[in-house]
This record gives structure tokens, sequence and C-alpha cells, in this order.
């Protein structure tokens, strides 16, 4: 089968000659015509358009270009917005209060970034083009996975859990036969409804059960609100699974195929959960939710498991099903005992969307202010799964932050500061780790590599002989590696902080938060947000694969922006984090060896080293609410010279042979986003294999 052909791409040559980092990926024509707008960097030398990834026949007739004025621009970029706000009109109030929110923190350039950053979200891939390429099952897909079912060997039955209460028409005939409608015939839909007022319900309800023997239905005498009723649901399961599915949502019609495919193939599978979008009134798809592999801390962050979740039936009976008094969230707290009774080998992830949350006004998809007690069953399920820790309500509707407390006695952290000269540089770092860190207990241990500037060598003896900081001499030529090794075993922590010189403290709370991760037995390492000085996000974690061995995902957002579903503000698992301010303990520096010396002198030691650490069994982690700037590189320079250039081929060389498919499989990313792209847009082709097509 030919595989899909990429969208045209443009290539920009800012001087670097052309890259896959500065090319953008365009739309598909529509009518012969492509017309787009770009923001091009302040240099630019040569374009080069690309329009196929093959051989084949196009036609140029004509290529203009303008410049854009503010006023033009900024409706361009509010259009997308107004289209979605007008299909979705009940959204508007929420949505205006949002914009004077937003006006009166950061005024028009907190606007303007919201506007941009909001534009990046909705992505220059229409994701009804993707739709139609790459989630669309043609005759030949619905063929194969008949045929894959009829040689599974076990047929495991799932039964699928809808509580009912007043439920519009429409919807509730929607969602039933969206069930009768799976590929995989080994299924059971309990329904329960829970004391319906609308004559309809019963109506519908009695028709479906009557033209189906696998659809089970339970008629409530009292109205017990959704725990309840999901509970009478799970009076009436037989099966060896199940599956939630809201009374006015959707299913895929191959959802319950490829969670039986995924049960085949892992058949200790506790929790298994897939993509989702939303779809509206009028049946258009939007909002795709791409979701990481088994995330601990991002669960405690945002439900992202969301739907279509499937649990093993008899863990379910063991946590005595769905908890009244968690009601709106319910399924939130099921979720959180679920995982925390089973093992994260037994927390399964099908990356395909499966589930379609519907958003007409009233639901939860459209707004989540209609259902504030939503929000407040969220907070008990936390402190019920976080004792002993302050959860509170997270940046944005439907996220949380879990606070894990400090030891009545702070260990000593050592923080490690590698420098050479620069006393501008090393003078603000630590007079602003001094002036602005509550963190009551760490020491300075700066690590000198060959200064000979006279003020840098003079405000270091007087740090060593004030007492307010150790310096070691490390006298052999640049390597970051080695430097910050030598530095760790001179460490009297029980922590290390791996601190560049061109760090500046902006958030008095950084070093309280990092600890308070790193202390905690599974974590390895805590990465913080680093800001350019306007601002702008630097580092909000590494993904591995971004335009090769791995990239600072969300970069140059606004610093308070949201990022793909949130990402870029919530406290989260990645497989790395930049080493230019990062903490863990100092057994677990020792544990993996510490950085590479020998093969990564500079560049990607610390994605090895974070990697290291994760295949040793902890998890890494991105603690979004230590904040500070990094005047990146402005201590060492860039790769401009054909000597770093030669050097960061070979690394990339070394990551990759070492590494291998691993940087292409990222558990914190999403095969359906792009490699290609900082901030998590749809990746043309997806990289989710098809397993009816893998046979």
């Amino acid at each position: 089968e030919e595989p899909a052909r990429m969208p045209p791409q443009l290539y920009v040559d800012d001087g670097l000659g052309f890259n896959e980092v500065s090319a953008v990926r365009l739309p598909r024509p529509e009518q012969g015509k492509l017309c787009v707008e770009l923001r091009l960097p302040p240099i630019v030398l040569a374009l080069r358009l690309d329009p196929t990834d093959r051989e084949g026949r196009f036609h140029l007739s004509r290529v203009t270009m303008r410049e854009l004025g503010k006023l033009r621009m900024g409706l361009r970029f509010a259009a997308p917005i107004a289209k979605e706000l007008a299909r979705r009109p009940e959204e508007i109030p929420a949505a205006a209060r949002r914009v004077w929110s937003i006006f009166r923190e950061g005024g028009v350039r907190g606007l303007k970034g919201a506007l941009v950053e909001r534009s990046r979200r909705i992505g220059p891939v229409r994701y009804a083009a993707w739709i139609e390429e790459f989630d669309t099952l043609r005759e030949a897909d619905r063929a194969a996975i008949a045929a894959r079912i009829a040689g599974m060997v076990s047929r495991p039955r799932i039964s699928v859990l809808m509580p009912v209460f007043n439920t519009p028409e429409k919807w509730l005939r929607r969602a039933i036969q969206s069930v009768r409608e799976q590929l995989y015939p080994e299924w059971e839909l309990c329904i329960a409804d829970d004391a319906s007022t609308r004559p309809h319900v019963r109506r519908v309800l009695e028709t479906a059960a009557a033209s189906d023997p696998r659809i089970k239905v339970t008629f409530r005498k009292v109205n017990g609100h959704i725990s309840a009723a999901s509970n009478s649901t799970l009076e009436t399961a037989t099966g060896d699974y199940i599956a939630l599915l809201d009374h006015d949502d959707e299913l895929a019609p191959h959802a319950l195929y490829m969670l039986a495919e995924e049960i085949a193939e892992h058949p200790d599978a506790d929790v298994i959960y897939s993509d989702e979008d939303k779809i509206d009134a009028a049946g258009e798809r939007y909002e795709p939710h791409f979701k990481p592999e088994w995330n601990p801390d991002l669960f405690d962050s945002q439900n992202y498991l969301g739907h279509l979740s499937c649990i093993r039936s008899s863990l379910v009976h063991e946590l005595g099903g769905f908890r009244e008094g968690c009601e709106g969230s319910q399924d939130y707290d099921l979720l959180l005992r679920a995982t925390a009774r089973s093992l994260p080998a037994r927390i399964r992830h099908v990356p395909h969307v499966l589930y379609h949350w519907r958003s007409v006004h009233g639901s939860t998809a459209a707004a989540t202010a209609n259902k504030r007690y939503a929000v407040e069953a969220a907070l008990k399920a936390l402190r019920d799964r976080h004792p002993g820790c302050a959860v509170s309500e997270g940046p944005f509707p439907t996220t949380y932050r879990v606070a894990h407390p400090l030891p009545a006695r702070p260990p000593l952290v050592t923080l490690i500061i590698p420098t050479r000269d620069g006393f501008a540089l090393l003078e603000r770092a630590v007079r602003s780790i001094q002036q602005q860190t509550t963190y009551p207990h760490f020491e300075f241990l700066i690590v000198d590599n060959q200064s000979t500037e006279p003020r840098a060598l003079q405000y270091m003896e007087e740090l060593q002989r004030s007492g307010q900081a150790r310096v070691i001499r490390y006298d052999a030529p640049f390597n970051f590696s080695a430097i910050n090794n030598f530095g760790a075993r001179e460490a009297r922590g029980e922590l290390v902080g791996l601190v560049n010189n061109d760090i500046q403290v902006i958030d008095p709370d950084w070093l309280s938060e990092m600890v308070s991760h790193a202390i905690r037995p599974e974590i390895g390492a805590v990465g913080c947000k680093l800001l350019y000085p306007d601002d702008t996000i630097q580092h909000a974690g590494v993904i591995l694969g971004l335009f090769g061995v791995g990239g600072h995902v969300f970069k140059q957002l606004p610093r308070d922006a949201p990022g793909y579903f949130a990402r870029a503000q919530l406290t989260q698992n990645l497989s790395a984090c930049t080493a230019a301010c990062l903490v863990l303990r100092k057994s677990v520096y020792e544990e993996v060896g510490g950085f590479d010396e020998e093969n990564l002198r500079i560049g990607f030691n610390d994605v090895d080293f974070c990697m290291k650490i994760a295949k040793a069994g902890y998890r890494n982690l991105y603690a979004p609410r230590a904040v500070l700037y990094h005047h990146e590189s402005a201590s060492r320079g860039y790769e401009d010279t054909p000597e770093k250039q030669e050097r960061f081929r070979t690394e990339v060389e070394y990551m990759k042979q070492k590494w291998g498919g691993a940087l292409e499989r990222d558990p914190a990313y999403s095969p359906n986003l792009s490699l290609e792209s900082l901030q998590m847009e749809i990746a043309w082709p997806p990289r989710a294999p098809k397993r009816w097509k893998s046979a």
C-alpha cells in the first residue's frame, strides 16, 4: 500500500542552510489554490517549496508574498477562534471572561501571545483532512478487522456501562447506535436509567433492549445520581472488562476491537485507555487529544485517561465499584484507585481515536463550569489518593496540583555551578539564588574550568573566603559531562542540583518545589520551567526524537501559555529535562554512573543521563511551578563553527546508535504528534501502527 503523501513544505534558509528545523508544513491546496500566513525569521536568505515528498507532477503558476499589517494579522489569528465560537455559542461568555482576564494580566502583549498560541493549537494541518487521510475505515480496513477477529483465539467480553438521565433523544440514540455498530461482536451494553423524567428515555431504552439481547436496561425507581446509576450498570455486567460510555457520546466503530487486540497482546492488562476527540451537534470532530503512555504525575494533574477507559471487571469489583460522594468525577476517582492498585506495565494505552466526546450545551465537554461539582469531586478523589499532600486546582479548568510535602528537616542540596570567567553571569546567578530562594538548606559548589578573568577569579575567592561557597578547580578542556561528574563527587548534599551559570532565579519557591519531588523514592531527575529574558518558554521538558535526538517542547510560547492540553503548565513525567537546572538525589546520580564524559562531552549528555535514569526504573519529572530565567548559551555561545558542528554530528550519531528506536518512541509523547514541531502538532503521517494491517 502506497504511504500517504506529505503536504507541501516550505523550507527557510536563515543562514544555516535548508533544514527540517526551519521547515514549515503547509496545508493541502483547496481548488488548486494555497493561501497561508507565515511568521518568517528576521534573516531569510532563500526559500524552497517542496510540493510533495516523492516524484510526481504538479502545476505552479504564480507565487506572491506580501507583508501583513498588525491589525490584519490579528484578525487572521482570531478568525479560526471566532469560527469555533460561532459553532458553539454557549462558550462565548466563558471566552469573553478569559479574554478580559488575559488583558487585565498581560495587556495587549498578553492577548497577542494567547492568540498566537491558540492558532498554533489549531495547527496548520487541519484535523478534518487528517481524519479523512488516516482515521477513516475503508472497506478493506473493515474486512481486515473482521479477519483478525475471526482469528482470535480468545475473545474477551467487554461490558459497556452507560448510566442515563434525561438524555436528549437524538444523542441517546446515537450513543446506543455507536455500540451496535461495533465491528467487534463480544460486547454487552449495560444501561441504567436514573429515574429520568422525560418520557422518551424509557421508550428509546425499551426499544433498544428489545432489538438486541446484548443490551441490558435497568430502570431505577429513585434518582441516585451518577455514581449510584453507574453501580446499577455494573450489577448487570458479566464481561471480562468494563468500558465507560457517557450517555450522549459515541464510540468509533473499531473501538472495542482495538481494546480486544490490546487485551489479547497483554492479557494481564488492568486498565486500558485510548485517544479521544470532541464532536459537536453537527457531527464535526475537533480537538483531538493524543495522549502519552502511562504518566502517573500527569494523571494527578488532569484526568488525561478520560475516554475511552476500560478496566478489568474483577478489579472494579475488588475496589467496590463507583464511590458515592465523587459524583461528576466518579470515573476519575475509579481510575485513580484502579491505577494505584495496578502496576505500570498493566496500564495500557491504545494510540487511536476511539471515543468522540459530545460537545453540546450543558455537557462537560462544552463547558466545564457547567459542572462545578465535578471539580470538587476530583479534588476529593485526589486528596483521598494522596493523603498528606496539599491538593488544589491547577492553572486551567479541570487541572490540579498535588503538592508533596518537605520533611521537617529538609535535606542538604549541593548546587553545582560550572563556570569559566563570566563574572557578570556567575555573580547574577549566585546573588539571585541567595536573595530569592526560600529553601533553607543548600550549599554552593562552584567548579571553575580554567578561568583567567581577574574579576571572576577575585569573586570566586571572595565567595570561598567568606564561606558562601566552595570553589574547586577543573583544570582541563571544557567537558560539561566531566565537570558535573567532578562536582557531584565533591558534593556533600543528599541531593545535587545542576545549575548553569547563566541561570537567574525569579520564583522564590523553585528549589522547594524541585526538592519536594526529587526526594520521592520513585522519582529520578526533576527539571523546571526555564524562560528566555523576554518571558517566553526556553524549556518545558525534552521530547525524545524531536528533530532527531530530542528537542525542547513548547519553545518560545508565552510564559503562561497552556500548550497542548495544558501540558506546558502541568507537573508530569517526561523522559528527559535539560541539565541547565536539574535536581536529583546523589544516590541516583551515582547509581547510573553520572554523565557520559567520553562520548557526550557537550551535547545531549543530559538526554542520555535522563534516559539512563529512566532505564534504571525511576520516573523523571517536569515541575513547571519552578520557574527561572535562562540566558541560554550566554557563557559558551552557539554551535557556529565547523569544529562545533562536527562534534555535534558525532554526538547525534552516538545517541542514535546507543538508543536506537527509543528516540522515536517517547512514552511521554504520542505517535500521533509530530517529531518536526515543538508545539505538539498533528503528525502527518501518524506513527501509530494499525494492528489489522500488521498481520
